[in-house]
C-alpha cells in the first residue's frame, strides 16, 4: 500500500512539473549553485556579494523564515535575524520583477538524522530519511522548486525534476531539510539535460566533486629543459635550499607520458610560476644557511614567469597538454606579499602593513594575533589589502593568468591573511568577466573550522584544505589514537562546510613533515621537525609507515572532499619538515614497498573517479570504536561501504545495515579482507591488521 501511494503521489507531482517554472528566473551568471547561508544565533550582517558575485545589488530581497534590517538602498547589504530554532528557508532576491533563492540553514547539524537517495520513481528522486523532517527545501541551480515538487510517504520522500532542466547539459537538484533538534545531511545529484547522472563517465573535469588533485613543487619535480638550470652555487646556500632544475618542461614531459592519467589523477596544482629573486634571501642559524626561492613564494613580479622555470611558450605548452589529456590545472598564487626589491615596492613602499607593533614589537610571525598585517619574514612584507588603491591593481595582476593563460583556477596562499574583500573583489571580477568558464579556486587556512568557512562562499573561494581532518588524522593513525574522532572530525567538517564540501583531504604537503616519517617513528611531530631534517637523514622508519598512509590515501579518496597528493605520497617518499620534505620526485627505481603503495593509490583513485556513490553519495555512518571506523555512501540506490581498521591486529566487524540501504549481493570487495551479508541484513567484514577495504554493493 506505501508503495502504491508514492507512485500515485510520485505521478501526480511529476505532472505539476511538466511545465517549465522558471522562464522568468534572473540569470546567476555562471549558473553554479549558490553556497547556502549559514545562520548563527542573534543578527548577522550579509554582503549580498557573498551569494551573488555578479550583482552589484538587487531591488529587494525576501524571506519567509527569517526577519531582515538595516538593509542598504540596493540591498547590497543587509541584516538577517532567523527564528531561534533548527530551519531551513530561503531568501529570494529580486531584480526586475525576477529572483533567484539563497538557501538558508539553522541551527546545528543532528548527527542521529540521515537521509540519502534511494533511486527513481517515475522520474522522481526517492529519498529515505531517519524520522520525519519537519522542513524540505528543494532546490534546482538557485531556484526553490514549488511544494508540490516534494511528496512525503511514510520513511522519507520525492522530489520532482522540473522540465527546465532538460535545456542544460549540468544542472543539479539539491535538498536540504531540517527536523526538531537539528539540520539532516544535504543532497545532492547532478543531472544531465533533466535526467539524474547514474555513471560516472557521463562527468567531465569541469566537475569538481570529480576532482583527484596533485599537488607538486615545479623545481622539485622534473627537469626538462637543463639550459635554464640557474643555481645559486653560493657558500652560504646549502645545496638542500638551493635550486634542483625543475621546471615547466620537465612538468609537460610527464604529462605527454601519461603519469598523471595513469595516477589517477584529475588536477594538477603547480606551485607558482612568477618571478623569484636571483640571490639569497632568510636565515637559518643551526645549520646556518640563507635560502634561494626555489619554492616560488618570494615574488618580485606577480606577471611575470621566473626564467628558471620556463617561458611563456613552454607554459602554454604545459596547459594544452595538460587538457588534451583531459587534466586541469590550477596555479598556486601568492597574494599576502611581495619580496623587498619588488618594483611595486619600491615604487609605493607605503603598499605594506606597518613592521612594528602600537608596542614596539615587530609584527612577524604573529599567524593569529595580527592574522591580517603579520608579516612571514623581514624580506617579504605583507601588503596592506584592506585598502581599495592596493586591492585592486593587486586582484587584476591574479585575473592576468586566467586571463593570458587557460588555467582552471587557482590554489590561494596564505588565504586568512588577506582580508575578505580581496577575496570577494577577486571572485566578482572573475565571474564577472568570465562567466562561461568553470574556474575552482582552492585556499590555505589554519584554524577553527568557522574561520576556515567563513571564506567558503560563491562570492569568495570555493573551498579550502581540510586540515582539521588531515591533523586528526596523524593523531589517530601515526599514534594508534581513537578512530572515533576522524569520524566526528569528518562529521564536523560536513556540519560547516556542507555533506557535499569541496574541501582538500590532503595526505601531506610542503609545510608538514611527511605523514610516512612520522607514522613510521622516523619523526617525532614533537620534536623539531624542520631541526631534524638538517640533522639526520630521515627516512620512514617502521615499514608499517607503508599501511598506515595507504589507510590516510583510502579516507581521503572514500569521504567526501576533493583527495589531494602531495608529490611523491603516493610511493612514500619520506622526510622531516621544510626542506626536507621537499625532495626531487623520484620516477622509478622503486621498492617493493613502494611499488606496493603506488599500486593501491592508482586502484583507489581508479575506483573514486568511476563510482557515483564516491563522488556524490551521501554518507551514512555505520560503526566506530577505538580501532575500527566504518561508513556507507550511498547514491540513487546505489552503496559503497568503507572500513577501516587502525589496529595490528585484525579485526571483524558485525553490522545491522539499516533496512533502507537496500543493499544485497553480489558484493565487489575491492582490497583485502573478507565480508558477508546475511539475510537479516547483518554485515560481516573481516580486516587485517592496519588495512582498510571498499565494497561495492548493486
Amino acid at each position: 500500500m506505501k508503495r502504491l501511494f508514492l507512485l500515485f503521489a510520485v505521478v501526480t507531482a511529476a505532472a505539476c512539473c511538466r511545465e517549465r517554472l522558471f522562464d522568468n528566473a534572473a540569470p546567476q551568471g555562471d549558473g553554479a549553485p549558490i553556497y547556502p547561508l549559514r545562520l548563527k544565533s542573534g543578527v548577522q550582517h550579509v554582503f549580498l556579494t557573498d551569494y551573488l558575485p555578479q550583482w552589484d545589488g538587487a531591488d529587494s530581497v525576501t524571506s519567509v523564515g527569517a526577519v531582515l534590517s538595516n538593509a542598504a538602498a540596493d540591498w547590497s547589504e543587509f541584516d538577517i535575524e532567523g527564528r531561534g530554532c533548527p530551519s531551513v528557508s530561503t531568501l529570494e532576491v529580486w531584480r526586475d520583477g525576477r529572483c533567484v533563492s539563497v538557501t538558508v540553514l539553522e541551527g546545528r547539524r543532528d548527527d542521529s538524522k540521515n537521509m540519502f537517495t534511494t533511486g527513481l520513481e517515475s522520474g522522481m528522486i526517492t529519498v529515505a530519511a531517519d524520522g520525519e523532517p519537519v522542513e524540505i527545501e528543494a532546490m534546482w541551480q538557485n531556484c526553490r522548486l514549488p511544494e508540490s515538487s516534494v511528496v512525503r510517504c511514510n520513511g522519507g520522500f520525492a522530489v520532482a525534476v522540473p522540465h527546465d532542466a532538460a535545456s542544460l547539459e549540468r544542472s543539479f537538484i539539491r535538498v536540504y531539510a531540517a527536523g526538531e533538534e537539528g539540520l539532516y545531511n544535504d543532497i545532492l545529484i547532478p543531472l544531465k539535460y533533466g535526467r539524474a547522472v547514474a555513471d560516472a563517465r557521463e562527468l567531465n573535469r569541469h566537475d569538481a566533486h570529480t576532482q583527484v588533485l596533485y599537488s607538486l613543487m615545479i623545481d622539485r619535480f622534473a627537469n626538462g629543459n637543463p639550459d635554464n638550470d640557474r643555481p645559486l652555487n653560493r657558500e652560504d646556500v646549502l645545496p638542500k635550499v638551493d635550486y634542483y632544475g625543475g621546471d615547466l618542461k620537465g612538468i609537460t614531459d610527464k604529462i605527454n607520458e601519461g603519469f598523471f592519467n595513469e595516477l589517477g589523477i584529475s588536477t594538477v596544482w603547480i606551485s607558482p610560476v612568477t618571478q623569484n629573486p636571483f640571490d639569497a634571501w632568510g636565515l637559518n642559524a643551526d645549520p646556518f644557511t640563507r635560502f634561494s626561492g626555489y619554492h616560488g613564494y618570494w615574488p618580485i613580479y606577480l606577471t611575470q614567469i621566473d626564467t628558471r622555470f620556463g617561458t611563456d611558450a613552454e607554459l602554454r605548452e604545459l596547459l594544452d597538454a595538460a587538457h588534451a589529456r583531459d587534466l586541469n590545472v590550477v596555479l598556486d598564487y601568492v597574494a599576502n606579499h611581495m619580496h623587498i626589491d619588488s618594483p611595486v615596492l619600491k615604487a609605493h613602499p607605503d603598499w605594506t602593513t606597518s613592521m612594528y607593533l602600537p608596542d614596539g614589537r615587530r609584527n612577524l610571525e604573529l599567524w593569529d594575533e595580527q592574522r591580517l598585517t603579520t608579516w612571514f619574514d623581514v624580506h617579504i612584507p605583507t601588503l596592506d589589502l584592506e585598502r581599495d588603491e592596493i586591492c585592486e591593481p593587486l586582484t587584476d595582476s591574479a585575473l592576468y593568468w586566467i586571463a593570458e593563460y587557460d588555467f582552471d583556477g587557482f590554489r590561494h596562499d596564505a588565504c586568512k591573511h588577506i582580508p575578505e574583500n580581496y577575496w570577494r573583489m577577486l571572485c566578482r571580477k572573475m565571474k564577472r568577466r568570465f562567466p562561461d568558464r568553470a574556474l575552482w579556486q582552492i585556499g590555505e587556512t589554519y584554524g577553527s573550522p568557522e574561520l576556515i568557512g567563513s571564506y567558503v562562499k560563491t562570492g569568495m573561494i570555493d573551498a579550502q584544505f581540510d586540515f582539521n581532518f588531515y591533523h586528526t588524522a596523524i593523531d589517530v593513525l601515526a599514534s594508534n589514537g581513537d578512530m572515533s574522532e576522524i569520524a566526528r572530525t569528518v562529521a564536523e567538517s560536513a556540519a560547516n562546510y556542507g555533506s557535499h564540501h569541496t574541501m582538500g583531504n590532503i595526505t601531506g604537503n610542503h609545510d608538514k613533515p611527511r605523514f610516512i616519517s612520522v607514522a613510521g617513528g622516523a619523526v617525532d611531530p614533537s620534536e623539531d621537525t624542520k631541526l631534524a631534517g638538517w640533522r639526520r637523514e630521515i627516512g620512514v622508519g617502521d615499514p608499517v609507515g607503508y599501511s598506515k598512509l595507504a589507510l590516510l590515501e583510502a579516507m581521503i579518496c572514500t569521504i567526501p572532499g576533493v583527495p589531494c597528493f602531495y608529490q611523491g605520497d603516493e610511493y612514500g617518499v619520506p622526510g622531516a619538515n621544510d626542506p626536507d620534505n621537499r625532495r626531487m620526485m623520484a620516477f622509478d627505481g622503486y621498492n617493493d614497498d613502494e611499488k606496493a603503495l603506488r599500486g593501491k593509490v592508482k586502484a583507489l583513485t581508479a575506483l573514486r573517479r568511476s563510482s557515483m556513490p564516491l563522488l556524490y553519495g551521501d554518507m551514512v555512518p555505520l560503526a566506530s570504536d577505538r580501532d575500527v571506523w566504518v561508513f556507507a555512501r550511498v547514491y540513487m540506490g546505489k552503496c559503497v561501504v568503507a572500513a577501516f581498521n587502525n589496529s595490528p591486529e585484525s579485526r571483524t566487524v558485525e553490522i545491522r545495515v539499516p533496512d533502507s540501504l537496500r543493499i544485497s549481493p553480489p558484493a565487489h570487495l575491492h582490497f583485502a579482507g573478507s565480508e558477508t551479508l546475511e539475510s537479516d541484513g547483518t554485515l560481516r567484514i573481516g580486516l587485517d591488521g592496519n588495512s582498510f577495504n571498499i565494497i561495492e554493493f548493486n
